[in-house]
C-alpha cells in the first residue's frame, strides 16, 4: 500500500534524522568541534519528521491539504539539505554525508506521491 509505505519512508527519515543528532552529540561531547548550523539541523530535523508524519497520517485519512504539504515538502527538503550542505565551509563532509543518507527516505516520499495522488 503506498500510504504505508509514505508513512514507512518519513519514519526512517526521522530514525535517521534521530541517529544524526545523536552524532552530533557523541562528537561535541568528544571535544570536536560543532557549529550552531549543525546543532539547529541536528535538532530540527527529527522535529520536522514527526510533523510530516502526522501530515502523512492525515493524507492517509483523506485530506488532500495534508498531501499536498507532504508531496510538497517531500520534493523540496531534500533539495534544500543537500545543496546547503554542499556549499563549501557549511559542514564537514561527514555532517554533509549524513545528511545525505537521511534525505534518501525522503526522496523515495517524493517519488510515491508524484506518482499516485
Amino acid at each position: 500500500m503506498e500510504t504505508r509505505m509514505v508513512k514507512n519512508g518519513i519514519a526512517i527519515f526521522g530514525a535517521l534524522s534521530a541517529a544524526a543528532l545523536v552524532a552530533v552529540v557523541s562528537v561535541a561531547v568528544s571535544g570536536h568541534m560543532v557549529n550552531t548550523f549543525m546543532w539547529v539541523r541536528a535538532i530540527l530535523l527529527p522535529l520536522v519528521a514527526v510533523v510530516l508524519f502526522w501530515m502523512a497520517v492525515s493524507a492517509s485519512r483523506g485530506s488532500r491539504r495534508a498531501f499536498d504539504r507532504v508531496r510538497t515538502v517531500a520534493l523540496i527538503m531534500p533539495i534544500a539539505i543537500i545543496g546547503v550542505d554542499l556549499i563549501p565551509g557549511v559542514c564537514p563532509p561527514w555532517y554533509a554525508a549524513t545528511q545525505i543518507v537521511c534525505m534518501v527516505p525522503v526522496i523515495a516520499v517524493a517519488i510515491l506521491t508524484r506518482r499516485h495522488r
